[in-house]
């Protein structure tokens, strides 16, 4: 009887969340994001190339950024939309990582007690940054990590969850990183995008659909994780295996079902690349450029590299560098996957 009831609120408060999708954001509030920012180190590096089947390829450095990722983006546009009087409790975050570093990097900033929730297996060198910023580390299973992420509760936390996927200023917040592609590319045709809890693809779509509605958004998933090209087959969010491998950040069970009608109506494309292309998309950066990019961040260079797209001008967003030394090693080595 308990685990039917259970399964019972689960459905309803599913339901319940379904029936308030999140909204798009506009290149007004997006703008005001900007402004917010403006603070915080920001507009991120890019570094010009080609792939070696010839076709232009942008990399927007978000690795670069001082927390290694987008995240300083969406997280900072939030906490500093909020009164003072909202944070006095402290701050917390749900994450595989990188809005966790982000959190605790702007706690710091700002006075501010953070606590991190990550799962069992979230890479040590975001656990060492998280250690090293001040923040207290809750380690959850994986189940009950991903139910956080979804309700933005988990039993003993208190003060602000700090949403960097469904809030409306995390999506403005990520929404610069589209401004600024395209004043940095003028004549990008593609830009192309890890998927995770899909705020960062998200808000990029926002900016460029408002602007440059020419320019394609494109999704990009492992093969072995993709719950938005499942979800597009299906029309609806539906549970895919999660067999990320050493990428974290990307391949959920599930997309969030309040951020499907969003996703689905402001993406373009979905491209799937394997955890073998992914490797070897670091290794490139890393030989070629110099660019350290954790998995995630490589997922969108690797789709850009595979020569599968039809596009000659592409940006891909680079959204992370916080790679584990012992992975980084591993790939170097030419380990396959």
């Amino acid at each position: 009887m308990l685990w039917r009831n259970r399964v019972a609120n689960y459905m309803h408060y599913h339901m319940i969340r379904q029936m308030n999708p999140v909204e798009p954001v506009t290149v007004a509030q997006i703008g005001a994001a900007q402004a917010r920012l403006a603070s915080l180190p920001m507009c991120s590096t890019l570094l010009r190339t080609s792939t070696p089947a010839g076709a232009s390829l942008a990399l927007k450095l978000e690795n670069l950024q001082p927390v290694g990722s987008f995240k300083i983006r969406p997280i900072g546009s939030v906490l500093l939309a909020r009164p003072r009087t909202a944070l006095e409790r402290g701050i917390w975050t749900a994450s595989s990582g990188n809005s966790a570093v982000g959190v605790a990097w702007l706690a710091r900033r700002l006075g501010l007690a953070a606590t991190a929730l990550v799962p069992l297996d979230a890479p040590a060198v975001k656990l060492e940054r998280l250690r090293n910023l001040g923040a207290r580390i809750d380690i959850q299973p994986v189940c009950d990590w991903w139910r956080a992420i979804e309700t933005g509760t988990a039993p003993g936390q208190q003060g602000l969850y700090v949403d960097a996927v469904r809030d409306p200023d995390a999506l403005a917040g990520d929404g610069t990183i589209g401004l600024e592609v395209l004043q940095q590319v003028p004549d990008v045709e593609a830009i192309l995008v890890p998927f995770g809890g899909g705020g960062l693809a998200s808000g990029i779509a926002c900016a460029v659909r408002a602007l440059n509605p020419r320019v394609r958004i494109v999704v990009c998933e492992l093969a072995s994780a993709q719950p938005l090209a499942a979800a597009r087959r299906a029309g609806h969010p539906v549970q895919v295996p999660h067999e990320a491998g050493f990428v974290s950040g990307v391949g959920y069970g599930t997309v969030l079902p309040e951020m499907w009608p969003l996703v689905n109506s402001v993406i373009d494309d979905v491209t799937t690349v394997s955890l073998a292309e992914v490797a070897a998309a670091i290794r490139w950066m890393l030989q070629e450029h110099r660019v350290v990019a954790e998995g995630a961040g490589a997922v969108a260079v690797a789709a850009a590299l595979s020569g599968r797209l039809p596009y000659r001008r592409m940006c891909a967003i680079v959204s992370g560098g916080n790679l584990d030394t012992a992975v980084l090693t591993a790939i170097l080595d030419g380990k396959s996957y």
